[in-house]
């Protein structure tokens, strides 16, 4: 059966004022390459972002509802969702559908006061980090990211650690690869763009 889930590489980094994400494009089945241009990062409010590893539908319809929530709770609190209630909510939703679950792998995160980031697993259990790496090639990417991280780094050294930890899975991971997607969470907001994964 998992020879049939989707790869795919995600990671999330906190930095000295923001947190980024960035993910590569791929979406492979078995040995079939179905997508050389899927997005697994997800802008959630203008605070918060997610970004996700596994089947895309899942992720997709998580990542809709959950902005949906967003938008509604700020209407009736008349203030910015911060990520701890974005995740919280997220995980309410896998949990209530732990026995069809959805079937993805989230690492969600953002800045209201300070930057703090969460991982999700299937069930929706919250764990909080500093950093993360979901998907086929996360212990390839967590080999870059856990001797090179270090707390309170400027904007583009994340950006570039986060590039780095994908570029270093997609060399290993046949299910990871085709075009980086980032995605970087400041006070100011959102900012998002693509590069190639060489």
């Amino acid at each position: 059966m998992s020879m049939y889930m989707p790869g795919a590489t995600a990671v999330g980094i906190t930095f000295d004022g923001g947190v980024v994400f960035a993910s590569e494009k791929r979406i492979a089945f078995g040995n079939f390459l179905v997508s050389k241009s899927t997005k697994k990062t997800f802008p959630i409010t203008n605070k918060v972002g997610a970004t996700c590893a596994g089947l895309v539908a899942d992720m997709q319809i998580l990542t809709l509802q959950i902005a949906a929530l967003a938008k509604i709770r700020k209407m009736e609190l008349k203030r910015d969702i911060p990520p701890n209630t974005v995740a919280k909510m997220m995980s309410n939703m896998m949990y209530e559908r732990r026995y069809f679950p959805l079937l993805t792998q989230v690492i969600v995160g953002g800045v209201v006061d300070k930057p703090i980031m969460y991982t999700l697993d299937p069930l929706g259990s919250v764990l909080p980090d500093e950093y993360a790496a979901v998907g086929t090639g996360a212990e390839m990417a967590l080999g870059v990211l856990d001797p090179q991280f270090k707390p309170n780094m400027t904007k583009d050294e994340a950006i570039d650690l986060a590039k780095r930890a994908v570029r270093s899975a997609a060399l290993r991971d046949s299910a990871s690869g085709d075009g980086l997607d980032i995605l970087v969470i400041t006070k100011d907001g959102t900012e998002e763009f693509t590069e190639s994964i060489k």
